[in-house]
């Protein structure tokens, strides 16, 4: 008898054990990452875990039911060990981008939804490596620096002149990537909160048309090899002329 086949003749799916494997492993990648960056968070999870459990068993010998209540104290400890993980995998991940260019708009792409996000920086400065990362929301738009504060400022203030030349009456925030210390610098952890806080001003209709004003500003024009002055490049003539 001829073993039966799938019927698209691909590859079956992957089954349940395999999928659990799979996020197995994919939370060991993580906790090994955190742990690497925040040694306590190996103590913080264990307290999560074990308290509930602990808790339970206490409550379940007062009253009467031992069993039934370590079970649900398991349950407990696994989801607050599991939520503890996550807010430290997190804090751990923005230790590891701060210092790094392009860390500002890393930290905006964390933001899920209502926010349109620029992948690329909308501006930059090839002698320092310096740039600009836009976002676009119903609070208007968000110009983050990615470099010293005191050096970006001017790269902010330039792109937020191109911007109010495009849509004029929009608000435009400057933030730039700093220990907060002084006015619109915001630590990277708290950046995407902070965009999300901002407050709405503008319909969902008004963000649409001026994503579409913002898209005439264009991206970062490539930069011009050294040694050649564009002012004096002259075509060869020769190959005009097909010589």
């Amino acid at each position: 008898m001829a073993r039966r086949g799938s019927s698209d003749g691909g590859a079956a799916a992957p089954g349940p054990k395999k999928k659990r494997w799979a996020r197995t492993r994919q939370l060991k990648q993580v906790y090994d990452m955190t742990v690497r960056v925040d040694p306590p968070t190996r103590w913080w999870l264990l307290l999560a875990f074990a308290g509930p459990i602990v808790l339970g068993l206490l409550v379940g010998l007062l009253a009467g039911h031992p069993i039934y209540f370590t079970i649900l104290g398991l349950l407990l400890g696994v989801l607050a060990a599991t939520f503890v993980l996550g807010r430290r995998a997190e804090r751990a991940a923005y230790v590891n981008l701060e210092g790094q260019k392009g860390a500002a708009g890393a930290a905006l792409s964390s933001i899920r939804r209502g926010w349109t996000i620029e992948q690329e920086p909308v501006a930059a400065e090839a002698r320092t490596q310096d740039m600009v990362f836009r976002a676009l929301g119903r609070g208007g738009v968000v110009l983050v620096g990615d470099g010293p504060p005191s050096r970006v400022r001017k790269l902010l203030e330039a792109e937020r002149r191109k911007v109010a030349r495009v849509v004029p009456n929009v608000p435009v925030h400057l933030f730039t990537v700093g220990d907060g210390g002084a006015e619109g610098e915001v630590p990277l952890r708290k950046l995407a909160s902070r965009v999300q806080r901002l407050k709405p001003q503008l319909t969902k209709q008004e963000v649409a048309a001026v994503q579409k004003r913002l898209k005439a500003l264009g991206g970062i024009r490539p930069p011009v090899p050294q040694g050649i002055d564009p002012l004096r490049a002259r075509p060869d003539r020769r190959a005009m002329r097909g010589r």
